[in-house]
This record gives C-alpha cells, structure tokens and sequence, in this order.
C-alpha cells in the first residue's frame, strides 16, 4: 500500500463507525457478517453494510462468501458475505512515529560496538551513515528538489519530522522516536541530531548543520545555517 492509500485508509478510520466496525472485526478470530458485526456496535444493519463497504474500498477490511451452516447443495441457502481484515499490516501512528528507523541504526550502533567501537562513537557512525543512505536514496529518486532549504524539509517530512520553515531555518514540529526519546533521552536525542547531520551532508547542504534545541512537545533538533 502506498502512502496514497495509507492516507486514505487512516481518513477512513476518521469515522467514529467506521472505526468502531474495523476494531471489532480485527478482534474477532474468524470472518464475521454484516449483521454480526451491526450487533456488535448497536447500528443498523444497512448502515453496518454501507461503512463495512467504505473498509472494503480502501483497503481496509476484504471479503469472502461462505455458507455458515456447513451444508453444501440444494437447499443448502446462499452463501454469506463475511468481513476480516485486510491480508497485510497497516501501522497508524499520529503523529508519525518511526521507531523501525531508530531500531534500524541502534542495532547498526550495536553492531560496531561488538567490535571495539566506544558506544557513543557508535551511536554517532551508525546514524550518520543512515542519514546519508536517506539523502542518497531522496536524490536518486529526486523527490529532493529545490533550493537546499526546501530539500532538507522535503525529505526530512518523508520521516515524520514535520519540519516548519522559519526564514532560513528549520524547526521540526514531531518527534518520529517519541516514547523513545522520552525514556532514553541521551542515546536517542544524540542519534537523531546525528541522523539529520548526516541527511545534510547526503544531501550537500555543507552551509547547513543540526543543533540541539529540546523543546517540549517537539523534536530536539533544528536545522540551521552553519
């Protein structure tokens, strides 16, 4: 699923019903029907089936057609439609977090530091390095373009930092390592500025560098002329 079809799936998770029917059917073992899943949440069957197609539509929830009384043949009845989840995973965090990039470069960090390299020293490489693989993987597809400014905020929104263009700077409204950041503050925070120093040296922007600015509620680092 694109990041099209993820954004309109999580708009269709907006809806109050909408929600509710997909959470009720994602916590059931088996397919459930209409009606099934209409009791569940207290509305009417027609209105169950009208959001419960909406899920379809957008990738959300699939269907499949089966007699529930087991029996085959004439008399048998028509097969009932049935609702489950969509094959495959849909992770909705809002705002954007990205603890698989953060996992990603501390078992790299990890990694050196099982051959002799000093933790910090470590921590600073293995994200370092990341961040040059993102810029190079944004130019290569060019979805970096741009003044350099427009660049850096580009591909650092690709990562859930919401960037805010402030004259010629940037502040990063989110946090993509939240929970982490808040329970292990030194190693993540010292990563992440080291991350985005290495997306700006990917990306050439040598009159740019990342300064640590914790501010509550918002990522620790801003991007700023050097």
């Amino acid at each position: 699923m694109d990041t099209t079809d993820s954004a309109v799936s999580i708009g269709a998770l907006a809806d109050e019903t909408r929600r509710a029917l997909y959470e009720f059917i994602s916590a059931q073992p088996e397919p459930v029907t209409r009606d099934a899943a209409a009791e569940a949440i207290g509305i009417p069957p027609h209105m169950a089936r009208f959001h419960l197609d909406k899920l379809v539509e957008v990738g959300l929830l699939e269907t499949e057609f089966r007699r529930l009384s087991g029996r085959t043949g004439p008399g048998a009845g028509r097969p009932s439609k049935l609702y489950r989840p969509a094959t495959g995973t849909i992770t909705v965090s809002l705002p954007e977090r990205r603890y698989d990039l953060v996992g990603h470069l501390l078992a790299g960090a990890i990694e050196r530091a099982g051959e002799g390299m000093p933790l910090p020293d470590a921590v600073d490489t293995a994200a370092r390095e990341e961040g040059r693989l993102i810029a190079a993987s944004a130019m290569a597809s060019d979805s970096a373009t741009g003044d350099d400014l427009t660049r850096v905020a580009t591909v650092l929104d690709t990562h859930g930092y919401e960037p805010r263009r402030d004259g010629d700077s940037l502040t990063l409204a989110n946090c993509p390592f939240e929970s982490l950041a808040r329970d292990h503050t030194q190693l993540v925070c010292s990563a992440n500025l080291a991350l985005i120093d290495g997306i700006l040296d990917g990306l050439g922007c040598d009159h740019l560098c990342a300064r640590g600015e914790p501010h509550e509620g918002q990522c620790c680092v801003a991007v700023r002329p050097s």
